[in-house]
């Protein structure tokens, strides 16, 4: 079956399946969030990105073999609802530096700009983008066998970048995707921490107009 990216709450995951990577995205929560499973083909180990809410959906997707490790992109509580419950199995939790003390489960590696986090033979690059949050985390991976594959959390969504309250942050989330993000070619393929995916190549004629919208 070929993957949309398009799910609802109470509705099926959908998978993407990449040469080395498996990728199921559920909705959860009233505020739609997504979670996403990236489990590695090659060893089965498994990381979740946004334990948001909804536990018992979460834990269902996660299966028998569990996880080894949680990354929360950003401290908004709608994207860790789900968390203390989901790292009870045993989990390592992972997020940006700057926001790890918002949010109330422990965070045991702190995440910078650059940093690697592994899912088995998996290697997915941290981007840390400013302005939606402080710490907000992006995770690249950069498919050997095709184009890149970025999740934003909140901070890029079809149709522009994730809210700000302040002129100074849209800025700086602005500055931060085009010159960690948008510098990835067209084809890269954008998870968001809510509703259906995109691409860079979709949004990147945006980019001018999302300037001149401002924050």
């Amino acid at each position: 079956m070929t993957y949309s990216g398009a799910v609802k709450v109470g509705g099926p995951a959908d998978v993407h399946e990449l040469p080395d990577l498996m990728i199921s995205k559920v909705a959860v929560g009233p505020m739609d969030n997504n979670a996403y499973l990236l489990r590695c083909r090659a060893t089965d180990e498994q990381l979740l990105i946004d334990a948001a809410n909804d536990a018992g959906t979460l834990l269902t997707l996660i299966g028998d073999d569990g996880i080894a490790s949680v990354v929360t992109t950003h401290q908004h509580g709608d994207h860790w609802q789900a968390l203390a419950e989901v790292v009870a199995t045993g989990a390592r939790t992972y997020a940006g530096r700057d926001d790890a003390e918002g949010i109330p489960v422990p965070t045991d590696v702190l995440v910078d700009d650059g940093d690697t986090i592994r899912v088995g033979r998996v290697e997915l690059t941290a981007r840390h983008l400013v302005g939606h949050t402080p710490g907000s985390i992006a995770l690249v991976y950069d498919d050997p066998h095709g184009h890149p594959h970025v999740f934003t959390g909140d901070c890029l969504f079809p149709g522009g970048p994730g809210r700000t309250t302040r002129p100074q942050d849209f800025e700086s989330l602005m500055s931060g995707l085009e010159a960690k993000v948008f510098v990835l070619p067209d084809e890269t393929w954008i998870y968001p921490g809510h509703g259906n995916d995109t691409t860079l190549g979709a949004e990147r004629p945006h980019l001018g107009a999302w300037h001149e919208r401002g924050w």
